[in-house]
C-alpha cells in the first residue's frame, strides 16, 4: 500500500512540476536562467515545511497521508525539497558536520557526477 501511495504521489508530483515549471517558462522566456526549476523547488520547500509543521504541531496528518504527501507528492515534484528538509532535520538535531557533508555532497558531487555521465557519452 505504501509503494500504491509513494507511486500515485509521485505521479501527480510529477505532472504538477512539468506544468508549473512550463508555465514559468512561458512567462519569462529567453531568461537565461532555469526559473522554472527554481519556483519549483522553492515552493517544494515551502510546501514541505509547511506540512511538517502542521504534522509535527498539530498532528492533523497521519501516516499514510504523510507518505503520499512527504515521498509521493513533493518527491515528484521535487527532490530537492526532501534534500532541505532532511538537511533542516539534521540541523535541528545539532547534526552540523552532517548537514555539511549532506549539501556539499549533493551539490558538489551530483554535478560532477552529471559533468561526468555527459563527458562520457559525448566522446567521439
Amino acid at each position: 500500500m505504501q509503494v500504491l501511495l509513494v507511486g500515485v504521489g509521485g505521479f501527480i508530483g510529477s505532472a504538477l512540476r512539468y506544468t508549473v515549471s512550463g508555465w514559468v517558462h512561458r512567462a519569462i522566456p529567453f531568461a537565461g536562467f532555469p526559473y522554472g526549476t527554481l519556483v519549483v523547488n522553492l515552493t517544494g520547500c515551502l510546501a514541505i515545511g509547511l506540512l511538517a509543521g502542521l504534522a509535527e504541531s498539530r498532528q492533523v496528518i497521519g501516516p499514510e497521508l504523510r507518505i503520499f504527501l512527504f515521498l509521493g507528492l513533493l518527491g515528484g515534484f521535487t527532490t530537492f525539497s526532501t534534500f532541505a528538509y532532511e538537511g533542516v532535520e539534521l540541523f535541528r538535531d545539532g547534526e552540523f558536520a552532517r548537514v555539511l557533508v549532506s549539501v556539499v555532497v549533493h551539490v558538489v558531487v551530483g554535478f560532477a557526477a552529471v559533468w561526468f555521465g555527459h563527458a562520457i557519452t559525448s566522446v567521439r
